[in-house]
């Protein structure tokens, strides 16, 4: 079955359930890419600072599959912002994906504290999108404030927003200001991998009560529910495994639907509790590091 497609603002189409990479060790990144084009996976999302990219363009060129139909994703980091700067951020990820153009190129953090490079940064990946090096452009969890701010300088709308997005937190309020400005919201840890406390118990997604009935009831996983309810709300979503049987098992999600009831449930789970670091306080002096040569 062909992966339903979203289509960004620009008039791309990039399939809605893709592979993510974040943490994947580079010797087993190259294995779980290779389970996943084989389980029907045609858009994978790595990122300069995952220190992956050679190993996700190894295990697409290897594989059988021709690069025009795998929607290759990767992100700037923010020791690589401001103009020229970012110019060669996109050399060095081109070279370590052995690709000529990339995909989808976003910018990984807001970077609140120098927000100006920032803007810089966003000014290289427009450059990049009119050169013909990358077919469209994006964001990282970017919040209200910075998507505000960016909007106000930048002379392409970002095609996606990648944030965090799960059941346990839905970010409806950047969600809903995304969807105002046509910009595709897109979930990383979209199964809730990060481990939340819950009514001061240690819980995860995975062992919550409602989701589980919805997953009994259609004879499925507590994962591909979450995931299925993210596909039914429009956005994307990138889980991240290396086990071949569970990578295959996130992209098992598109012949069953959640009812309207079932789809209310999971959104009344949000806690509103972040998971991952907040945004504003991603610094240079605190998350900086340099992104090697290729």
């Amino acid at each position: 079955m062909p992966t339903p497609q979203l289509t960004l603002n620009n008039g791309v189409e990039i399939p809605a359930v893709g592979l993510g990479v974040f943490q994947t060790p580079p010797q087993e990144t190259r294995s779980a890419v290779e389970a996943a084009l084989s389980a029907g996976y045609r858009h994978i999302d790595t990122a300069a600072a995952y220190g992956n990219e050679r190993e996700v363009g190894e295990a697409i060129a290897t594989s059988s599959i021709d690069r025009s139909e795998v929607f290759i994703e990767t992100k700037i980091w923010i020791n690589d912002y401001g103009y020229d700067q970012t110019l060669h951020g996109f050399e060095k990820s081109a070279a370590k994906l052995g690709v000529e153009q990339i995909d989808l190129l976003i910018l990984h953090q807001a970077l609140p504290s120098e927000f100006d490079r920032t803007l810089d940064a966003y000014r290289a990946l427009e450059k990049l999108l009119a050169d013909g090096r990358v077919r469209a452009i994006g964001v990282s969890n970017f919040m209200v404030d910075h998507l505000t701010a960016l909007l106000d300088k930048a002379t392409v709308v970002p095609a996606v927003n990648q944030i965090e997005v799960h059941p346990y937190f839905a970010q409806r309020e950047v969600q809903a200001f995304a969807a105002q400005h046509g910009i595709l919201s897109q979930a990383w840890s979209p199964i809730g991998g990060i481990t939340f406390y819950r009514d001061g118990e240690h819980t995860s997604t995975l062992q919550d009560p409602v989701i589980g009935d919805i997953a009994k009831a259609h004879g499925k996983t507590l994962a591909q529910v979450m995931l299925r309810w993210h596909v039914q709300q429009g956005r994307s979503a990138i889980p991240k495994s290396t086990k071949p049987a569970r990578i295959a098992e996130n992209f098992d999600v598109f012949d069953f639907a959640l009812t309207a009831e079932q789809l209310a449930a999971i959104d009344a789970l949000d806690t509103g509790k972040r998971g991952g670091p907040d945004p504003a306080d991603i610094t240079l002096a605190t998350f900086g590091r340099p992104i090697p040569e290729a």
